[in-house]
């Protein structure tokens, strides 16, 4: 099975299963976050362009790891705000701005083959709006190595 044929079968897969999500409670938020079109949007887009198949497909076999992260964690392991467009550039060529902030949940947790992985799910806020799910990534800088392991069977060292 060629590149592209896996890609689509995963993102279908993948879709489905997201669409069945909806809202996880999220104990740090004493609310629930929400899986809308837009996260989904960002696994398949960033700033607008297309990501890679490859780095797509990473994160459509993370996602189903996702919302047990976003349930059982009390805690935020990485905190940033920002002011940001939202938006499309209005008829006299300029954005609307407002504050985005944006949540890193990290975990070790088992994958589909049993083995030990580390990840990070993001969450993103708009202005006063909800809480929504925004990506999910292997937490590794994966650019500055041409393998990776995502954790070692020691989470001590992790």
């Amino acid at each position: 099975m060629g590149l592209l044929s896996r890609y689509k079968k995963e993102k279908l897969v993948s879709e489905a299963y997201y669409k069945t999500i909806g809202q996880v409670d999220c104990p740090f938020f004493w609310q629930p976050v929400t899986f809308n079109s837009d996260g989904f949007n960002h696994l398949q887009f960033s700033a607008g362009n297309e990501r890679d198949k490859p780095a797509q497909m990473l994160k459509f076999n993370l996602l189903e790891l996702a919302p047990n992260i976003v349930k059982k964690s009390g805690t935020i392991q990485e905190y940033r705000k920002q002011w940001g467009t939202i938006g499309r550039k209005k008829t006299n060529g300029s954005h609307a701005m407002k504050e985005i902030e944006y949540w890193g949940l990290i975990a070790i947790v088992k994958n589909k083959e049993d083995k030990f992985i580390k990840i990070k799910v993001i969450l993103r806020r708009v202005g006063t709006g909800n809480v929504i799910f925004w990506s999910v990534m292997p937490e590794v800088n994966i650019r500055r190595k041409d393998t990776f392991s995502l954790a070692t069977g020691d989470i001590t060292d992790d």
